[in-house]
């Protein structure tokens, strides 16, 4: 089966460096009580049985990649006991590079720390999920160990790759691809941020990272502002970013990328798979301009920029034959994401 536009982009960057680890997506979870682990496996391999992306592996046929949907996959749940010690120690073991020519694309293990604690952990690959990917399998898994029964999917993502590909020949396709094409018809600014160090030749995806709250007051500040400018609290925060990204750059034509879940269509809401597409927003940060007028800018370019999401980031970059920079992500050098899932815990009770 054919594969889709974000699916080829992952697989061709993944050929690249076979060892290449950040397209994993590694979890845990700790269960509180016992746990009955033949029952939980069963759990699994009924997800397996309803989900093709469990199934799912990649080959090359006349120089395309392409799925391979197997009938079924023999499927074990590992399971060893230890100390917290020991299970922070396999844990950081737990995630390592996947073929993707070999299915499962996705690996779990649980840790039993005692009879009423264990540490359940998941990793996989982003070929065949997405966040929300992440959140269905909790809220399905818990629903299947607790023996209830989950309605009939009526499609697999192999039958959304197929539409998207019937898609482009379309004439909202067009559509859509002469709204991004324009967007970008002068030439795309490169975000120069200054930096301690110097930019390594190639990407490594070495980094850190900073964690920050928003007190109670300010929230409540930031979302007054929203109601009094027609907003949401998403726009409001790019339009900052934006500004932010200007004042440390002296730039004042900054392009952001921004993930969107990309499941439009009703049928593909329970479906695991990989639907994450990614939008270019270009905004003008101007000095002269007022934060007000500026965030209405911003709300403009976000609305229309989502009426014409389904257009694959891929296509926009192949189309703009922009100049290779091995150092740098294409079209874009930041992201800005604001996450409303991910609140799902882990119930397994029964």
């Amino acid at each position: 089966y054919p594969v889709s536009s974000a699916q080829k982009r992952i697989y061709v960057l993944q050929q690249l460096d076979r060892n290449l680890m950040h397209y994993n997506m590694p979890c845990a979870f700790v269960l509180i009580g016992s746990v009955d682990v033949r029952r939980l496996e069963q759990a699994f391999q009924q997800l397996i049985q309803r989900h093709e992306s469990f199934r799912t592996s990649f080959v090359i046929q006349e120089g395309e990649p392409v799925q391979k949907v197997h009938p079924s996959l023999d499927f074990k749940l590992t399971v060893r006991a230890g100390t917290e010690a020991e299970a922070r120690d396999w844990a950081d073991q737990f995630m390592r590079p996947f073929s993707l020519e070999q299915a499962p694309l996705f690996r779990t293990e649980l840790i039993r720390l005692n009879p009423d604690r264990h540490l359940l952990l998941m990793d996989l690959h982003h070929i065949i999920a997405d966040g929300v990917s992440i959140d269905l399998l909790l809220q399905q898994l818990t629903t299947v160990y607790q023996g209830e029964s989950l309605p009939e999917l009526r499609i697999q993502y192999k039958d959304y790759a197929v539409w998207q590909q019937q898609w482009k020949e379309t004439e909202d396709f067009q559509r859509q691809e002469a709204y991004w094409l324009s967007t970008f018809a002068d030439e795309v600014p490169v975000l120069e941020l200054p930096t301690d160090y110097a930019r390594p030749p190639v990407q490594n995806f070495a980094g850190k990272h900073v964690d920050f709250v928003l007190d109670e007051e300010l929230t409540q500040a930031l979302k007054q502002l929203t109601a009094e400018t027609g907003t949401t609290l998403y726009m409001l925060l790019l339009a900052a970013y934006n500004i932010w990204l200007s004042k440390y750059s002296n730039q004042t034509d900054i392009v952001v990328g921004t993930p969107v879940v990309g499941r439009s269509h009703a049928d593909v809401q329970s479906i695991v798979g990989m639907f994450v597409n990614t939008l270019a927003m270009r905004n003008y940060p101007e000095g002269e301009k007022r934060f007000v007028d500026f965030l209405q800018e911003v709300k403009e370019g976000a609305l229309a920029a989502y009426d014409h999401a389904d257009y694959p980031f891929e296509e926009l970059v192949d189309q703009l034959s922009l100049s290779r920079d091995t150092s740098r992500n294409a079209l874009f050098q930041a992201m800005f994401t604001m996450q409303n899932f991910g609140n799902d815990l882990l119930q397994l009770e029964g």
